[in-house]
């Protein structure tokens, strides 16, 4: 099974100024990070950021904030108790003028086609990553996290993260392993382009 360019969204957790010097390896996890926003911003993949307790943490790092569709503030580890869950899935508003219909005879707005697969990345990986990868599998979501773009304070507990998920039944990809399969071909018109920022 691959991941499929019209089913994605991508995710990009936490990634915030004051928490990344700490990060084990984390000038590399936010290069990744960036790379996949600008491929899927170049291939039209809805991009959404998340930022644990702001006020304290601080934004995200501003080349990757300014490449996502919005980013959602949140107090929980889980981002799926944050707004980002209602732009995962928006929920259908009802058709016309609601109070010309009685709620029984109002029928959903026809919606675009629904994303499904959720791309997921980010910091620390073994808390708000985990449990927003949890979250979003609760939610039916199909999850791919990309574990070149993820890491925690220590090394260890990335990796225990990263067990936990595949036990949890979340795919373990890397950031090119995304690209390209988004991609499926050195035809696409959108190659050359990805190819220069990869390498």
């Amino acid at each position: 099974m691959m991941i499929d360019l019209d089913d994605s969204q991508l995710v990009l957790v936490d990634y915030q100024d004051r928490l990344m010097p700490a990060i084990w390896q984390g000038a590399e996890a936010l290069a990744r990070a960036v790379l996949l926003a600008r491929v899927a911003q170049r291939l039209q993949v809805p991009v959404w950021g998340t930022e644990q307790n702001p006020e304290k943490l601080g934004a995200n790092a501003a080349e990757l904030r300014g490449l996502c569709q919005k980013t959602f503030a949140k107090m929980h580890f889980n981002a799926c108790e944050s707004d980002l869950l209602k732009a995962l899935r928006p929920p259908a508003k009802p058709a016309g003028n609601a109070r010309s219909l009685p709620k029984h005879l109002q029928k959903p707005q026809a919606q675009g086609p629904s994303r499904n697969t959720v791309v997921l990345a980010g910091c620390e990986a073994h808390v708000c990553l985990l449990q927003t990868a949890l979250g979003l599998l609760e939610h039916e979501f199909d999850v791919w996290v990309v574990t070149d773009a993820c890491s925690s304070r220590r090394e260890r507990d990335r990796d225990a993260a990263f067990d936990r998920l595949a036990g949890n039944g979340v795919e373990l990809v890397t950031s090119e392993m995304v690209v390209f399969e988004w991609l499926k071909s050195c035809e696409h018109a959108a190659f050359r382009d990805v190819l220069k920022w990869i390498k």
